[in-house]
């Protein structure tokens, strides 16, 4: 792919992690009630006080290993020192309302005369109306939505970071997020990338635009080596997208030869492929074993003039074999290959290990058997606490965003 001067870098899963962009649960978390659990995609609600020491806890394991953490927040809010980026990201902010157009001018008047700080709360933490106060219904839209007590919906989800953008190589797909209640974290993530003094990434090197109509997020993304990222076919992430992202990176990347497109079934169990299957070593992998006999195996290569070849292919392990040019791979089996504790743990994100060096992985302390087996298999297991960070259906690899790693 394309140099560049910026600081992103991402050329395998396993390269040891130099940097990493988080999000420091906040408030929007205390904004979960029972009625809106479902369409925020929670299934509980955490607890505020202790879910933000397990995510210290974790930020401080990262740091304590050599990496260097970045939170959108603070990226932000760097960002929208610039008044006129911050006009602009005000505008955007408040498209996302339901409301009609004269609720959102003022709105936007509302947003214009708070510090960049204040606005980045609410783009994360959303806009209670009872924050703002005389605004009546002025239209159907309004009516209709009276009910509901935020201008500015939470975003909940957000210190998910590994789903609303990926580092590829030294460029970023922003994704275009499947959920509703998730669209506006990629829109975050857009201006960071865009004007961030330190993560500015040229327009050139961004491979996919949020507004794009094919959802893909970065929970499907895996990038395997130099020459070849699997992406997940999931709940979240469709062929269109894949085969859109694909072009574009086979096109600009010298390196890329293709991609391997992974189908899993369409579950929220199973949201992104990397709740099912992640790289721990150079030539080991941790998989869910429930879905070793559901997955369907697609090679991406180039075409001709602009276009690309996809081939069916049969074999999963010797797919990896070959492109990644290894003799063996060795699949590692999640709760020791036992059925019932392979999906227990799977529930609480056994799969979704976060490697900071080749065999070096972060992962909950809960899932036992799992950390035990890859312990077994020569895997070293950093144990980070996850009672709370897990009600929000997400592990390690999910709350982080690698922004560079060595080269493998």
């Amino acid at each position: 792919m394309e140099k560049n001067t910026n600081c992103l870098r991402v050329y395998s899963e396993i390269g040891k992690l130099k940097s990493v962009l988080l999000h420091r649960p906040g408030k929007e978390l205390e904004r979960l009630t029972p009625e809106f659990l479902s369409e925020l995609l929670f299934d509980d609600i955490p607890w505020l006080k202790r879910i933000q020491e397990e995510h210290d806890k974790f930020a401080q394991a990262l740091k304590e290993n050599g990496v260097t953490v970045y939170y959108l927040e603070d990226l932000l809010e760097e960002v929208l020192q610039d008044t006129g980026i911050k006009e602009f990201f005000i505008y955007d902010l408040v498209s996302y309302m339901n409301t009609s157009l004269e609720v959102k001018k003022t709105i936007t008047n509302f947003l214009k005369e708070r510090t960049p700080k204040e606005i980045v709360d609410y783009a994360i933490a959303g806009l209670l109306k009872k924050e703002v106060h005389e605004v009546e219904p002025q239209s159907l839209v309004d009516y209709v939505y009276k009910d509901s007590p935020f201008f500015i919906n939470p975003l909940p989800n957000c210190y998910f970071m590994r789903d609303p953008a990926a580092v590829i190589g030294n460029g970023v797909m922003i994704s275009s997020m499947k959920t509703t209640a998730r669209k506006r974290e990629a829109m975050l993530l857009k201006y960071v990338f865009k004007h961030s003094k330190t993560l500015k990434v040229q327009e050139n090197l961004l491979w996919y635009d949020y507004r794009s109509e094919y959802p893909i997020e970065g929970g499907d993304v895996l990038v395997l080596s130099k020459k070849v990222i699997a992406i997940g076919i999931s709940e979240r992430t469709s062929p269109q997208a894949i085969e859109e992202i694909s072009l574009t990176l086979l096109e600009r990347g010298e390196e890329l030869q293709e991609i391997i497109a992974l189908e899993i079934p369409k579950k929220r169990t199973f949201m992104h492929l990397d709740t099912v299957f992640t790289m721990v070593d150079v030539d080991k992998f941790l998989i869910y074993p429930g879905i070793k006999e559901k997955l369907k195996v697609y090679r991406i290569t180039r075409g001709e003039k602009g276009t690309i070849r996809v081939k069916v292919e049969e074999d999963f392990t010797k797919v990896l074999e070959t492109s990644l040019g290894l003799d063996k791979v060795n699949l590692i089996e999640s709760g020791g290959g036992d059925e019932i504790t392979g999906a227990r743990e799977q529930w609480n994100d056994s799969t979704n290990t976060l490697a900071i060096a080749p065999g070096v992985v972060m992962a909950y302390n809960r899932n036992e058997i799992t950390n035990t087996t890859l312990v077994n298999h020569g895997i070293k297991v950093i144990e980070i606490e996850g009672s709370e960070l897990v009600r929000g259906r997400g592990g390690p690899r999910c709350m982080s965003m690698p922004l560079k790693r060595e080269d493998i």
